[in-house]
């Protein structure tokens, strides 16, 4: 009976979102009966200025459409706009879109009304969305320092002006290598399968090891790697590292799904 209500009894999992951000992930797989690990991989850091995002929604009248790509982007967004006295009614003309239902209730929790979030969760479903709607118009795209250049690139050949905003940067966080390093030398905790949840969780756990090698550092045999989506699996297989699992619902929800689909499908390891 406990093997039915713990599916994952047994299975070592490494989650390795941001701090603040790895519980939902934990707990699902926990109420599954995982032995959750989290060593983030990524740490959330405001941007060294925030004055282009200040001056951005001080013109906010300006912009026609709101774009916002993470929950991370609807909070450094929320934070300057309380700290400006900007509500989210002066926010109301905007059509704003959002990758991802999480991303979306952000952004209603604090106010703003969603209009679009595409059927997958991704920059390329995006731009399919907004296809026909945004000639001419003045667009704000608020996100990481570093990201895809997929929604301004393809927006812009559509006839969008859209200024890009740093909203945020994420960065290797200090403390994890050396937690990293021990964890995957201990045969005893040395995790069943490591969970990415993004891009910048791949890179990043690739440079925690010590950048990539032939071979590596750290052997990696044995252990799976378990991606959101598409875009994120793309980068694990550009460092040459096998994709085991990829959730078709691009949420954390669907890639506790697909790790128990996995688990099931594959019950000896």
């Amino acid at each position: 009976m406990k093997a039915l209500l713990q599916p994952l009894a047994g299975v070592r999992v490494l989650v390795g979102r941001a701090r603040h951000q790895a519980s939902k992930l934990s707990a699902g797989l926990k109420a599954l009966g995982a032995a959750v690990i989290e060593i983030p991989f990524i740490e959330i850091r405001p941007p060294r200025s925030y004055k282009p995002l200040d001056t951005a929604l001080k013109h906010i009248a300006d912009y026609e459409w709101l774009i916002l790509t993470s929950v991370n982007g609807v909070e450094a967004l929320a934070i300057r706009m309380k700290r400006s006295q900007i509500s989210a009614k002066e926010l109301a003309h905007l059509r704003i879109a959002t990758i991802g239902p999480s991303t979306c209730k952000a952004a209603e929790s604090v106010g703003m009304k969603v209009s679009v979030v595409p059927p997958q969760y991704i920059a390329e479903s995006v731009v399919d969305s907004l296809r026909g709607k945004v000639n001419g118009t003045r667009m704000l795209l608020a996100r990481a320092k570093l990201a895809r250049d997929v929604i301004p690139r393809e927006l812009r050949k559509m006839g969008a002006r859209v200024d890009v905003i740093e909203a945020y940067e994420t960065v290797v966080p200090a403390g994890s290598k050396k937690k990293l390093h021990a964890l995957m030398k201990d045969p005893e905790r040395r995790p069943h399968m490591v969970t990415f949840t993004s891009s910048s969780t791949v890179r990043n756990f690739v440079e925690l090891l010590g950048g990539w090698r032939r071979p590596p550092r750290i052997t990696l045999d044995g252990i799976r790697f378990a991606s959101i989506g598409p875009v994120t699996s793309a980068t694990l297989r550009e460092f040459g590292l096998p994709v085991h699992v990829e959730a078709s619902e691009y949420t954390i929800p669907g890639l506790t799904r697909a790790i128990l689909a996995d688990k099931q499908q594959t019950p000896q390891r």
